[in-house]
C-alpha cells in the first residue's frame, strides 16, 4: 500500500471513529454506544435505539423496550443524544414527522398541542423520563463523551405549580416545571442536585 493510500485510509478510519466528524455516519455499534450513554447503566442494554442508516435517514438500528434513544445527528453542529420513555414515542415521532415536512421552531409544538387537544395525539398518563447529553464529542475508544452536559426531565403532561407544588420558573438548582399546563409540561432537574 502506498503512503498516500495509508494516509487516506487512516483519515477515513479516524472520521468514522468520532461522532464529532460532521457529516460522517458512524458505524452502527458506535451510534448505539453513544446514544445510550445518557441512561443509567442498568437501562442501556435493553433500550431501543434510532440511528442513521447509510442514506442518512433516521431508522431503528436496535430493537428494545422501555426507553428509546436517539443517536447524534451526523449533520448537526454539535453532539446531542437523548433517551426518553417509550410512552412519549407518539409525541416525539410526531415532532420528527412535522420537522421532516418543513415545520420549524415553535410551530412544531403549536401543531402537536392542537392535535393533543383534538384527541388525535395521545400523551402518557404516567410520568415519563428523558435523559440527554449535549456538547463535547463522543470518544469511541473510551465510550464516553468528554465535555457533554447532562439534562434530566420528567414529563408530566399539563402539570402546573397548582398540581405539583413545583415552581414554574428556575430558582437556583431546584427542580421546576417547564411549559406548565401544556402537553409538553415537564420537571427540569439540574445536574449536581
Amino acid at each position: 500500500m502506498s503512503i498516500r493510500r495509508a494516509i487516506v485510509a487512516a483519515g477515513v478510519l479516524a472520521a468514522t471513529q468520532s461522532l464529532g466528524a460532521q457529516g460522517t455516519i458512524p458505524p452502527r455499534e458506535q451510534q448505539i454506544a453513544a446514544a445510550v450513554l445518557p441512561l443509567p447503566a442498568a437501562g442501556r442494554a435493553t433500550a431501543r435505539v434510532m440511528g442513521y442508516g447509510p442514506d442518512g435517514k433516521l431508522v431503528v438500528i436496535r430493537e428494545g423496550k422501555g426507553m428509546t434513544c436517539l443517536a447524534s445527528d451526523p449533520k448537526a453542529d454539535r453532539f446531542h443524544v437523548a433517551c426518553y420513555h417509550e410512552s412519549m414515542e407518539p409525541f416525539m415521532a410526531r415532532g420528527r414527522a412535522l420537522r421532516g415536512e418543513g415545520v420549524k421552531g415553535d410551530q412544531v409544538d403549536t401543531l402537536r398541542f392542537k392535535e393533543v387537544k383534538a384527541g388525535k395525539l395521545k400523551m402518557p398518563t404516567n410520568p415519563a423520563s428523558l435523559f440527554s447529553l449535549t456538547g463535547g464529542a463522543f470518544d469511541a475508544q473510551s465510550g464516553s463523551a468528554p465535555g457533554a452536559k447532562h439534562l434530566y426531565v420528567v414529563y408530566i403532561p399539563f402539570a402546573t405549580m397548582a398540581t405539583t407544588g413545583l415552581p414554574e420558573r428556575p430558582e437556583g438548582a431546584q427542580p421546576w416545571i417547564m411549559y406548565p399546563g401544556t402537553p409538553k409540561a415537564h420537571i427540569m432537574f439540574m445536574p449536581g442536585m
